[in-house]
């Protein structure tokens, strides 16, 4: 399974931004994708992720009320809409699909994307 991010960009604080995330390869196994992040100096973190058959949907609280994830039925894909970006919210962002246990938990996916950079100014 190969997993290609895009949508990242330099935006303004309280502005908007939506990542994609398309997959290929062999994605029947796929049951749920997610978003993680990571700054420099940190460790990454899990953002949000979202259920293929029931369309739940998980958010870190950090995000919550603030950025949406859904899945593009017609496609194996998914996207993270983010709504007033924090400076705090800067991090090269991964697209990921989960295997088992913990969703947000980075060692409960399998595959990951190549990440995108999302840098928020003040």
């Amino acid at each position: 399974v190969q997993l290609q991010a895009s949508g990242g960009g330099l935006v303004q604080a309280g502005t908007s931004l939506r990542l994609s995330c398309a997959a290929s390869g062999p994605t029947r196994r796929i049951h749920t994708m997610g978003w993680f992040r990571q700054a420099p100096g940190k460790e990454r973190e899990f953002v949000a992720t979202i259920n293929w058959s029931s369309r739940n949907a998980y958010y870190a609280d950090s995000v919550k009320g603030r950025f949406t994830i859904s899945r593009d039925g017609a496609k194996v894909a998914i996207t993270l809409e983010m709504n007033n970006l924090k400076p705090e919210d800067a991090a090269v962002y991964f697209c990921a699909t989960h295997r088992a246990r913990l969703y947000d938990s980075p060692g409960s996916y399998e595959y990951w994307g190549q990440g995108t950079q999302v840098t928020v100014s003040s």
